[in-house]
């Protein structure tokens, strides 16, 4: 089978790699579609991010979906012909975390395309794909594979979500509308917020923004002061998802934030200068958020009952022979929101 591999910056390759037996337990998937992640994007421009390097080549991916094309022996809730979203979530389910129901902050964590590890976790961005049958989750015969490969980052979302705790009719602020910054505004929608309003310095993602569910949206590059007035009377927002990882955006959130608002935090980047004063004044609760588990299930039911749209975020999809096109058309905000491969 052909699999898409990373050897360095800019080093994608497409190359021959062997799927491994069928064991019992596990099934044979013929993967179709896989969506291209922001860690993705760090592995192709610049060899990892953070502390976390290529350190030898790795499979990339883990945002997939397929066909089931053979079952092992013992599985007996799927079939040959199942198209399937594919959880990369594979917790040891024995460390002291995954038995307190946090899997994903697993010990020995095996996510698809991870350089945290050595030997590197080798992702799903392949022809073939065998896994095991609790990671795949069947979908609807209404719902497109491309459609499905976003259950993986919308389960990010709907983890954001499940930290932040109840949003029904909360006032919600999206700092950063890339896919995940996207997807917060339709889990947030989802979920009963009664106000949502993002931001970027982009028009093309705050658009999309607007078509997806945002009540508001303001380019903070040109017109900063309107998200400014939101800082009357100590601040509007209940919820704010910060999508960007840039320091202006968390600064900026954290100034219309009422008083014991919640900043649950998406977006990776450097050490950040936090206004401590204002956090400590206001009894702002900052909340890390990373991965997710049983969201996941969540993902795919909502994606399957057609209670979210997620096609307007997918701007094309590249066969598996164009894949360094397509990495560099992801790359660039001005041209994609969502860009897949076929497989």
């Amino acid at each position: 089978m052909k699999s898409l591999v990373i050897h360095a910056a800019r080093d994608l390759r497409i190359e021959e790699t062997d799927p491994g037996a069928l064991e019992p337990g596990q099934v044979d998937i013929a993967i179709e579609a896989g969506g291209i992640c922001g860690s993705d994007l760090h592995y192709y421009n610049h060899g990892g991010f953070g502390a976390i390097r290529l350190r030898e080549p790795m499979i990339l991916g883990h945002e997939v979906a397929g066909t089931i094309r053979a079952v092992g022996e013992g599985v007996s809730c799927l079939e040959t012909g199942d198209r399937v979203a594919v959880s990369p979530s594979r917790p040891c389910n024995a460390c002291r975390y995954c038995l307190k129901g946090q899997q994903n902050q697993c010990l020995n964590m095996r996510f698809y395309g991870s350089a945290m590890p050595m030997p590197h976790i080798q992702g799903a961005f392949r022809q073939r794909l065998v896994a095991e049958a609790s990671q795949c989750h069947r979908i609807a015969d209404h719902v497109a594979i491309n459609e499905a490969a976003f259950a993986e980052p919308f389960a990010v979302t709907l983890h954001a979500v499940n930290r932040a705790g109840s949003l029904l009719g909360k006032r919600v602020l999206v700092t950063g509308c890339g896919p995940i910054g996207a997807l917060c505004i339709i889990a947030a929608r989802a979920h009963g917020a009664r106000e949502i309003v993002a931001t970027d310095v982009m028009a093309g993602v705050l658009k999309t923004a607007a078509e997806i569910g945002a009540d508001r949206t303001i380019n903070v590059a040109t017109d900063a002061d309107k998200l400014a007035a939101y800082n009357a009377e100590k601040g509007y927002f209940d919820v704010m998802f910060e999508a960007s990882g840039n320091e202006r955006a968390v600064r900026a959130g954290l100034e219309v934030l009422r008083p014991r608002g919640v900043l649950m935090q998406l977006g990776l980047g450097g050490d950040l200068a936090i206004p401590q004063n204002l956090v400590v004044a206001k009894e702002i609760e900052m909340r890390g958020t990373f991965r997710f588990h049983d969201e996941f299930a969540l993902a795919v039911d909502l994606i399957n009952r057609r209670r979210v749209d997620v096609k307007p975020l997918l701007t094309r999809v590249y066969p598996l022979e164009e894949a360094v096109a397509a990495f560099e058309i992801a790359g660039d905000r001005n041209k994609s929101m969502k860009v897949q491969i076929a497989f």
